[in-house]
């Protein structure tokens, strides 16, 4: 079986575009692949963040994983942290990247524009997720969009070290799913949904009461032509209307276009599919709140399975770069 990998902040509550666009698919995957998923909690700390906040929402984004099907008997789930050698290996890959790779990162430059002072962290942020990659061999990472040029860094960064220290570390491949990969707000339909934008109308929560979901899609954005058709780029809020119930559903946005006349039909479909695609989620993570020692219980095998694979891909790495091995 093929190694895959992918990781997911403890940022808050999870949307629509967190599910259908990685972790549905990360479902799916611990099935035909060797998976590990990461809560990846260090790089939390780039921005400024209350200490309980942290530990309660990293354990919050464990309940919803666990709940959206992944299945520690199937994967590898994990925190970050819990794993030391993310640490060790990013000093690692730090002494072979250079300054100019990582001032080309393009979310280095949004988040640091017009601020006096930027935390180092932030500058070196995409060499931590370079050793998330590498430590586990992964062979396929699942990205989206956004993330495309840290996975490259990953990639040059595997390339540099094999070529300097013999061969080492796997070069990892980009997998991006063509359908459900970019969720776009419900209300600006030219952005992906996000938790970090305040547009309440336009995201919905995966734990959002089903009252709420139809609500939100009916009040959706669309357009005035009247027509149901699947076009990205002359109608955006109606194209994503259609590729919701069409990844909702297991049918293509063509098939969806084609068996509606009218937007209120479609968008009541839509609101009641979603209803019921998380419906099975948010009972299960109401079952897995009650027992918060079983998570914690769960994230702990997780983190020992995912360190005797990251310790030896340590270890090799430190003995071809030079550094003398613990007796």
């Amino acid at each position: 079986m093929s190694r895959v990998l992918s990781g997911l902040q403890p940022s808050g509550d999870l949307h629509l575009g967190n599910y259908l666009g990685a972790i549905r698919n990360w479902v799916a995957d611990q099935g035909a692949h060797d998976a590990f998923y990461c809560i990846v909690d260090l790089h939390a700390l780039t921005l400024d963040i209350d200490p309980a906040e942290l530990r309660t929402r990293t354990h919050e984004t464990a309940l919803d994983l666990l709940a959206a099907g992944l299945d520690p008997a199937r994967c590898t789930l994990f925190v970050q942290s819990h794993v030391p050698e993310h640490a060790q290996m990013t000093w690692l890959l730090e002494c072979i990247a250079t300054m100019g790779e990582l001032r080309r990162m393009t979310q280095f430059k949004e988040k640091s524009a017009g601020n006096d002072s930027v935390r180092v962290g932030l500058f070196t942020y995409p060499v931590l997720m370079s050793a998330d990659i590498l430590l586990y061999d992964a062979e396929r990472v699942p990205v989206g969009d956004d993330q495309r040029q840290h996975l490259e860094l990953a990639r040059e960064l595997a390339i540099r070290f094999n070529h300097r220290f013999g061969p080492t570390l796997v070069v990892p491949e980009a997998s991006i799913p063509s359908v459900g990969a970019r969720v776009m707000d419900l209300q600006h339909p030219e952005r992906k949904m996000s938790k970090s934008v305040n547009s309440p109308l336009g995201t919905i929560l995966i734990l959002d009461d089903p009252a709420d979901i139809i609500r939100k899609v009916k009040k959706a954005v669309t357009d005035t032509d009247g027509e149901v058709r699947y076009d990205r780029e002359a109608k955006p809020g109606l194209s994503n209307l259609v590729e919701l119930l069409a990844v909702s559903t297991g049918r293509t946005p063509a098939d969806v276009a084609g068996a509606y006349e009218r937007y209120g039909d479609l968008k009541n479909d839509v609101g009641e599919a979603l209803v019921e695609l998380l419906r099975p989620l948010r009972e299960r993570r109401a079952e897995l709140a009650a027992d918060p020692g079983e998570v914690a219980d769960l994230l702990a095998v997780g983190a020992d399975k995912a360190r005797s694979t990251a310790s030896a891909t340590y270890q090799r790495a430190a003995r071809a770069i030079g550094l003398l091995s613990p007796a």
